[in-house]
């Protein structure tokens, strides 16, 4: 039993899914950036890629269940080849599409087309801009990231992103080491201050994000020796108040082979779903209505999403709407 599942039992007892309103879609590992903290260790190297039968699997099951949310995730997403196609198809058959972006592939060559496509869509973006300042994003996410991205937001803007209300552009913080995020309001103000002052540049909301142990990030504490007192701080800061809005109640993540999971954090760690047989649950035998009140798979990476003031892939675990940039 993990120490995790001990706090769990002690503050509530158990935590099981509820109803299912999105599905996570990991298109492969396949990167143009190779970022200091990134969990699933994607790069431009990154050869785990989705392929079309997978991303056809993913549309028949949203055919079949119609209304739901799809996120797409990497990796840089974009850099699928199949990425276009899957965006394109499933946007009439949900009710939100989501992509996860890091601003700079929309940058790379034969990619200048993807804002348009994003626009006519009405895709809601959530681009990764760890920081306002150019010397901590590059030291994260490498030299030149930081300007690029600026580009990068510039040409969203003109698309009308973070300016009309059905085009919502997030960014998203995640800490540069081994601490708990700020409190996301105060950090709000002050990305909207210096963006503005970066050519006026806008955005709906900040995100912000606790890392998860894992992955490149994990590799980086156990090589400082920072790991056991990163893996305290988030226990030591678990917050009960969060575990209603934990992701994994909601959401399932497929990876890049259409096994799933119950996060995209389970997923690196093999922690796959399992049929009734007890093999991996894909995508092409998922029932959504079968998916409400199944147990959860539970670990002490768990703590990253429990501390503090929460963490998903929407942000702190208070949550807000999707709002017009002020």
């Amino acid at each position: 039993m993990s120490a995790f599942t001990d706090a769990l039992r002690s503050s509530r007892g158990t935590l099981r899914r509820g109803k299912l309103s999105t599905i996570q879609v990991n298109m492969g590992d396949l990167c143009n950036q190779r970022c200091a903290h990134c969990h699933v260790g994607a790069s431009p190297q990154g050869n785990r890629v989705m392929t079309r039968r997978v991303a056809e699997g993913i549309l028949a099951l949203l055919n079949r269940n119609q209304g739901l949310i799809l996120d797409l995730t990497g990796g840089a997403p974009e850099l699928n080849p199949h990425f276009e196609y899957l965006l394109t198809s499933a946007r009439p058959l949900v009710r939100e599409l989501i992509v996860r972006s890091n601003l700079t592939a929309m940058l790379e060559p034969g990619k200048g087309h993807l804002p348009g496509l994003f626009e006519r869509n009405r895709i809601h973006l959530i681009c990764s801009l760890p920081c306002y300042t150019r010397e901590n994003v590059d030291r994260q996410r490498g030299e030149g990231v930081f300007d690029r991205s600026l580009e990068a937001l510039r040409l969203l803007n003109a698309q009308g992103y973070g300016r009309e209300t059905d085009l919502c552009l997030d960014l998203v913080h995640n800490p540069n080491g081994a601490y708990l995020p700020p409190e996301p309001a105060a950090l709000e103000d002050d990305y909207r201050r210096e963006l503005r002052a970066q050519q006026g540049i806008v955005f709906n909301r900040l995100l912000t994000i606790t890392n998860v142990a894992i992955g490149r990030f994990g590799g980086s504490l156990a090589g400082t020796g920072e790991g056991e007192n990163y893996a305290r701080l988030l226990a030591e800061n678990f917050n009960p108040e969060t575990l209603e809005s934990l992701m994994c109640r909601y959401l399932v993540s497929a990876g890049y082979d259409g096994n799933l999971y119950d996060c995209d954090f389970n997923q690196v760690l093999g922690m796959a779903l399992t049929n009734r047989w007890g093999g991996a649950l894909t995508i092409g035998a998922l029932d959504v209505g079968e998916m409400e009140g199944r147990e959860i798979a539970f670990g002490d990476h768990c703590f990253s999403c429990a501390a503090g003031l929460g963490s998903s892939c929407q942000g702190a675990l208070a949550g807000r709407a999707c709002a017009g940039s002020r």
